[in-house]
């Protein structure tokens, strides 16, 4: 059975492929393109071994290579619960892999002269511009109390793009701005990202704007920006600038009832606790997390990715310039603290500087970013080469899975 329906994938990515509104051409094997089958065929074998042993109810992984698919492989079930196979059209929770999306709408008002990145927050966003940082030091009692101070300088567009802005997320520590976002509901799906600004603003910051990286918010403002600078609901905007001009239909904040039998859904590990979703896939929520509220099918990611990979457009749709892209794609962290070594981060993307010191295989210059269900993507622009891996997995194994994954990928480059 799960030949047939890898065969059927393939024969619908190759038909689409002469289709006018098509994406990619397949390959006629993974060779062609300087690819090893026997490579493919152990990492295929090992994701096996991750569904039977529980790890994810199914997967689906693609490699593109010299403008063609090189190798799909559908595996598993869309849904533990369920008898239905896992699907190339299946729909995913991509999470933070919503972040680069974001980044790219924001970085084209750059491009039209809206905003620039040396830009304040402030001066779009009033609210952000009374932010103070927050110390934690010990009271009298010995228990922590925060000392508010102005901030050395504004925090820029350019902090909220490569997270150095000051801003964090409730759940990367226990200190006492942690609590004071878990306390304020930041990212509750009740509100919208107005509402969620206006929150965070009565916030403290975490640390000086610009003095190290920190995973945060920060997306979710950019997604504030880009309502503000274009006056649209910011899902209205995603679409209009990214997702129809690629022919991304079927990524979104919410599943539509004619879609939801798609919807791919976490699993229960052996005597473990369940993988519990962070949201329902039509929960009707207000709230449009530019950091990690999207749902995407494979298809549609290597759209986007293709675009990516092509210097910013696809299928003579220009969704970023050249140039603008080379520059989200150069490391802006340079030596603050924060990011593990070898790795660097642009506006909007993870960016590998060096190798060895990551202990991850691959190239200097490839980018790429990653979701909490384990789905991941990157671009490496000197081998010619895009990766998508879309799971539904427990936040405890997807740094295992995303490192197999990346790992038994690069070792396919044979030429």
């Amino acid at each position: 059975m799960k030949k047939i329906i890898l065969a059927l994938c393939l024969a619908a990515i190759a038909t689409a492929a002469h289709a006018e509104n098509g994406s990619l051409p397949m390959a006629a094997k993974p060779e062609e393109v300087g690819l090893s089958s026997t490579q493919l065929k152990r990492l295929e074998a090992a994701t096996k071994q991750n569904i039977d042993d529980g790890l994810m109810p199914g997967a689906v992984m693609l490699v593109a290579r010299r403008g063609k698919v090189a190798w799909l492989s559908v595996q598993g079930k869309r849904a533990p619960d369920s008898d239905d196979p896992m699907k190339f059209d299946s729909i995913f929770r991509i999470y933070s892999m919503t972040k680069p999306i974001t980044s790219i709408a924001l970085m084209q008002l750059v491009e039209e002269g809206k905003l620039q990145v040396s830009d304040p927050v402030a001066k779009y966003l009033p609210e952000i511009g009374k932010m103070k940082v927050g110390t934690e030091a010990a009271g009298p009692d010995g228990k922590p109390v925060l000392h508010l101070s102005d901030p050395d300088r504004a925090m820029t567009v350019q902090d909220l793009l490569r997270h150095t802005s000051g801003l964090t997320y409730g759940n990367r520590g226990t200190s006492l701005v942690h609590q004071a976002y878990v306390n304020a509901k930041i990212g509750d799906r009740t509100a919208t990202v107005e509402e969620m600004v206006h929150r965070l603003s009565a916030l403290p910051l975490l640390f000086q704007p610009g003095a190290r990286w920190e995973y945060s918010v920060a997306v979710d403002v950019q997604g504030r920006l880009i309502e503000v600078l274009t006056g649209k609901k910011f899902s209205e905007a995603l679409s209009e600038r990214v997702l129809r001009p690629l022919g991304m239909v079927d990524t979104s904040f919410q599943v539509p009832a004619a879609k939801l039998a798609r919807a791919a859904q976490p699993g229960q590990k052996p005597n473990g606790p369940p993988m519990t979703a962070r949201f329902k896939v039509d929960d009707g929520a207000k709230y449009e997390s530019g950091g990690g509220g999207m749902l995407s099918t494979t298809e549609d990611y290597l759209r986007f990715t293709m675009a990516l990979a092509n210097g910013g457009a696809f299928q003579d749709q220009r969704i970023i310039g050249k140039k603008t892209l080379e520059f989200m794609t150069a490391d802006h962290v340079g030596n603050r603290p924060g990011r593990p070594d070898g790795f660097g981060f642009g506006l909007g993307f993870e960016v590998h500087t060096r190798l060895g010191d990551s202990a991850i295989e691959g190239s200097v210059g490839e980018y790429g970013w990653s979701g909490a269900a384990g789905t991941t993507f990157w671009v490496d622009p000197k081998e010619e080469l895009v990766a998508i891996y879309m799971v539904q997995a427990s936040e405890g194994d997807t740094r295992f899975l995303r490192t197999q994954f990346r790992t038994m990928v690069q070792a396919a480059i044979v030429e």
